[in-house]
């Protein structure tokens, strides 16, 4: 799902050295498919030109309240128009006037003419962000309804490390997302585990798979873009998604504890991970050394985590995933009926379009309730907003209204 796809977006740039980055932002803004009008202060346009960001968006940048050629006041038109307003970077003198309420020029006029989700992604030297002024101005602007998209810790253009640095841009991009989701899982806990195990053999080797933990990731990321609270345990080492809370496990003994630990306290969980279905009996201590001739492993079987929830669950909905070469949809609606679960999602790992470590996926989607769904070749971000749509339809996702609270 798009949700920048036509939408009216204004992106307000202020007078800091992070200025020049509203450019790729533009760039990322209009690949999502937002329409783009930019404002920017006088102080703004010292560090990055109009015509730069202008060529970006395919739009007149905004600069005055008033123009010749037009006597209305730009604040109300653009305002009215705007679905989404966004200030970034924003320095510690806007974030200072926003606070007061001010509309001393047409970007800070607009701020308080919009009737839309509002974010602010501050920048500034590290002492200027940790003063108190400015931390009492954001604490404000965020108990009026403004997101305040956190800067980072980094090198500042004063030569100092600190916090203070424009977040980066996929973080402000996915906020956004956020902002124009749906919030169709808003007070829901939704837990998805991501990742391939490892199961060690010695101090070096381990029995693996292929899995990167993209699709585990996306799924986090798109359940927190519509309001959950995330948990993912994750046995990948990719970034974790902004908003959401990870725990890092390796094999599928350390994935089943951290599991059913917080199960009893979830609403909805998405095994994504490719855990791992055998395991040594034993782990060497010491790497074991070539000596020429077989080596004999004995494996035993590892867990089925999955089966376990489709037992123990009472209104909690469980989904799993089917990682299939072959008879994909025969073996994936034997999982969902053996297994007890409320919806697979099943996938062919052999095609190379969209196998492991594809940032692509072409799957089914088979519920419980008889729903299924074949998709076409899509990001997974875009298949995991998809999961999350059909999770909806179940009859038992109805009834998890009552239990947001507990």
């Amino acid at each position: 799902m798009r949700f920048l796809e036509d939408k009216e977006v204004v992106l307000g740039v202020s007078g800091g050295i992070a200025a020049y980055r509203a450019a790729d932002l533009c760039r990322l803004l209009g690949q999502e498919g937002a329409r783009v009008q930019v404002i920017m202060t006088q102080k703004a346009q010292e560090f990055i030109t109009p015509l730069t960001l202008g060529s970006l968006t395919g739009q007149p940048v905004l600069t005055e309240m008033f123009q010749p050629l037009n006597p209305r006041p730009y604040h109300i038109d653009v305002a009215r128009k705007a679905q989404l307003f966004l200030i970034a970077p924003a320095t510690a003198n806007v974030i200072a006037r926003l606070a007061a309420g001010m509309a001393d020029d047409l970007l800070t006029a607009t701020a308080l003419a919009v009737d839309c989700p509002r974010l602010l992604a501050p920048a500034m030297n590290a002492n200027m962000y940790k003063n108190p002024a400015v931390q009492e101005n954001l604490a404000l602007l965020s108990r009026r309804g403004w997101v305040i998209v956190e800067p980072e810790e980094g090198p500042l253009l004063s030569g100092a490390v600190g916090k203070g640095r424009l977040a980066r841009l996929e973080k402000i991009l996915a906020y956004c997302r956020r902002s124009l989701a749906p919030k169709d899982y808003e007070g829901l806990k939704v837990l998805v585990t991501a990742g391939g195990t490892r199961e060690p053999l010695d101090p070096v080797r381990y029995i693996g798979n292929y899995s990167s933990g993209k699709m585990g990731h996306a799924l986090a990321q798109a359940a927190w873009e519509r309001g959950a609270q995330v948990t993912l345990v994750t046995a990948s080492q990719l970034p974790v998604p902004y908003g959401v809370e990870a725990v890092w496990v390796e094999t599928a003994g350390e994935m089943k504890r951290e599991v059913e630990e917080r199960f009893p306290h979830v609403h909805i969980v998405i095994k994504a991970a490719a855990v791992g279905d055998f395991t040594p009996d034993s782990v060497h201590s010491q790497k074991i050394k070539r000596k020429g001739g077989e080596w004999n492993l004995r494996l035993v079987p590892t867990p089925d985590i999955l089966a376990a929830l489709g037992r123990n669950k009472s209104y909690q909905i469980v989904v799993g995933f089917a990682a299939e070469t072959e008879n994909m949809v025969e073996n994936a609606l034997k999982k969902l009926r053996e297994k007890g679960l409320d919806m697979i999602v099943a996938n062919d790992v052999s095609s190379p379009e969209g196998g492991f470590g594809s940032d692509y996926n072409k799957v089914t989607i088979i519920t419980s309730e008889g729903y299924r769904e074949e998709l076409p070749l899509l990001p997974k971000l875009e298949v995991a907003h998809a999961v999350l749509n059909a999770i909806i339809t179940l009859s038992r996702f109805r009834s998890l209204a009552s239990r947001k609270e507990e």
